[in-house]
């Protein structure tokens, strides 16, 4: 979140109440994270006695187009939100001002006034999001880069059948896939997964025809549906999954159907397995696994935890059928004869084991992290050591003569 509905929504309020005015008064954060590219000084002077022309959208980004370049634009992030001050522009979990906080909110990354009093704010809590000063916000990234926008562009039943028959990977890491439709995002993708009863797991080109164009028409009713009602969730269709792939998992239903939780393309995902059965190839592969992983999410909060990996186009979707069957063998070439070898590589395939699991939990660490990988390469590196050492010693030992009472010669340290 927030995924094209909710952009969508702020666009449409600033088009609304904001176009032909003229910005008498801007305050940019000083805030280099977050606006990237140019100091709040040049940023407020380049805005200062400009009229907001109109407003656009394609996928997760926003931009104003004034009435000269350059023109501000906003990549949403995690929890950019648009506020306009009087005005009820649609509200979502992670947005971060209230009606009784301050104006402009302490989290705010982009202020202006407008010559009639209205004031607009972009704010961003978490500081995933980017807003930048650009000439033209089509031309350079992200935008440059994204795939048809999921509503103003969509793909015709034939167009959405054949691509998908082309791609091999698992059908949810498609969608969140930026520069192939912009616009889908987590909770999106999950839900038109749930309503069209597909699989989040399942690889694209193995979708019947039929399934791509139930897909097809899915994509659209959910994205037209929360559209129409400005992005209030609370106006979504009851049998939505939405509704409930926050809960945590063992209590989380729809429709009285049980919800399950599982890594596909990199990020938490519900599905009723009931309804969306995993099939060919991969069903026996792929299916265990992430299930097992998914017992270890507190479900709730991190459904969402991952979101701001959405906006990024450059990442590359997760092959589910290569993952499902990727298997962590030790490296060849250890010391045949050091027994201090065998340590180190049982820890190291239990490292890559639990590396594995972190791939698979979408970055979330369950248990194992950087420093723990260090700490086990350097107990290896001790293990590997201590017992050179002992073989050193019982070497240099064993050149000394020996008596023993059945006259035996001590055994050569091997």
């Amino acid at each position: 979140m927030p995924e094209l509905p909710e952009v969508e929504a702020a666009r449409r309020a600033i088009e609304e109440n904001c176009l032909g005015k003229k910005i008498k008064r801007a305050i940019i954060a000083n805030d280099s994270k977050v606006i990237e590219g140019v100091s709040s000084v040049d940023f407020e002077s380049a805005l200062l006695g400009k009229t907001i022309v109109s407003a656009h959208r394609k996928g997760k980004n926003l931009w104003l187009h004034l009435d000269s370049p350059p023109f501000p634009s906003f990549q949403f992030g995690m929890a950019g939100a648009i506020y306009i001050k009087g005005v009820a522009v649609t509200k979502y979990k992670r947005s971060a001002v209230k009606d009784n906080d301050e104006w402009p909110s302490k989290y705010s990354k982009f202020f202006v006034e407008l010559d009639d009093g209205l004031e607009l704010s972009f704010t961003d809590k978490r500081r995933f999001a980017r807003v930048r000063l650009l000439k033209d916000p089509t031309s350079v990234p992200p935008i440059s880069e994204l795939g048809p926008d999921a509503l103003f562009e969509p793909m015709t039943i034939n167009e959405f059948t054949d691509s998908l028959s082309k791609k091999k990977i698992g059908i949810k890491a498609l969608l969140l896939d930026q520069s192939y439709i912009s616009g889908i995002g987590n909770w999106i993708a999950d839900e038109v997964l749930y309503q069209a009863r597909i699989h989040p797991l399942q690889i694209c080109s193995s979708l019947s025809k039929e399934n791509c164009a139930t897909l097809h028409n899915c994509i659209k009713e959910v994205i037209e549906k929360a559209v129409e009602v400005g992005a209030d969730s609370s106006q979504f269709p009851s049998n939505w999954i939405f509704h409930s792939r926050e809960k945590k998992p063992g209590k989380a239903f729809v429709d009285g159907k049980k919800i399950d939780f599982i890594n596909a393309g990199g990020r938490t995902s519900a599905y009723v397995p009931e309804l969306q059965k995993l099939s060919g190839t991969v069903a026996t592969k792929a299916a265990g696994k992430p299930t097992k992983q998914a017992s270890k999410k507190k479900g709730g909060d991190e459904a969402e935890d991952n979101d701001d990996d959405e906006d990024g186009v450059g990442d590359e979707p997760t092959n589910e059928e290569e993952e499902s069957t990727k298997i962590t063998k030790p490296k060849k070439g250890g010391n045949p004869r050091g027994r201090g070898r065998k340590p180190p590589m049982k820890r190291k395939a239990k490292e890559s084991d639990d590396d594995d699991d972190d791939d698979d939990s979408g970055g979330n660490n369950d248990g194992s992290s950087e420093e723990d990988d260090e700490d086990l390469t350097e107990k290896g590196r001790k293990v590997k050591t201590n017992t050179s050492n002992k073989q050193a010693k019982t070497v240099k030992t064993s050149k000394r003569p020996v008596s023993s009472q059945d006259g035996k010669k001590p055994k050569r340290a091997k």
